[in-house]
């Protein structure tokens, strides 16, 4: 058997034991009457446990605020224990620049969209009380830069790592009510253009999200 052919039962072997794993647990779930999807809507604290560099030619540091917003997610479960969670969301934060040569100064805000991609165990799907955890990726996007005190302000978009834990409490077969923590992990350069210079700095923004909402499993 040469290289293409053992290449070729290989990917058949993987194929099947994908299929194997997946649409087995995903008919018990359909002989159970439950949907792979759930969807939750959520009140979220945005706190960002944020640290900077110090600002280039005038020294300090960039202080991002906490905020208030609501985020949507999308849950699809493999199996009874193993899911898939995409987290959208808006959220607008004001930064300021602190203890500077120039005192502080107003950087205006800056709207984020993180969607955050987690996988997930839960380890009593069955149970009214249902725990869970997760890890993945976020990518968050800047954009409706407001300046301030500046005349431009610029933030790089960028790739977090995500950690999450959670849990819902089951109303009856469908409704839930939903306790959401996420951790995640993320940086941006930010250019700040004024007084005919340009000021630049690192920060992490780090934000902890803690949602409050309700669940629905169709």
């Amino acid at each position: 058997m040469n290289f293409l052919s053992c290449t070729k039962v290989l990917l058949i072997m993987v194929m099947s034991a994908f299929l194997t794993t997946t649409i087995a647990p995903l008919t018990a779930m359909a002989e159970e009457g439950k949907s792979p999807w759930l969807v939750r809507a959520r009140l979220l604290g945005v706190v960002p446990d944020d640290s900077s560099s110090d600002i280039t030619v005038i020294g300090g540091k960039a202080e991002v605020d906490d905020s208030i917003t609501a985020d949507l997610d999308f849950t699809y479960f493999f199996t009874n224990h193993f899911a898939a969670e995409l987290t959208l969301a808006v959220a607008k934060n004001d930064v300021s620049a602190v203890n500077t040569a120039v005192g502080n100064l107003d950087l205006g805000h800056v709207y984020l969209l993180p969607p955050t991609l987690t996988a997930q165990y839960h380890f009593t799907p069955d149970s009214r009380f249902r725990p869970y955890v997760g890890a993945g990726v976020n990518y968050t996007v800047f954009f409706n830069e407001d300046a301030g005190v500046a005349n431009d302000i610029e933030y790089d978009n960028g790739f977090g790592f995500a950690l999450q834990a959670g849990f819902d409490i089951g109303l009856d077969e469908n409704w839930a009510l939903n306790f959401d923590v996420k951790k995640i992990w993320l940086s941006t350069d930010v250019t700040v253009h004024a007084l005919g210079t340009t000021v630049e700095t690192d920060v992490d923004i780090d934000p902890w999200l803690f949602g409050m909402g309700i669940a629905y499993r169709f």
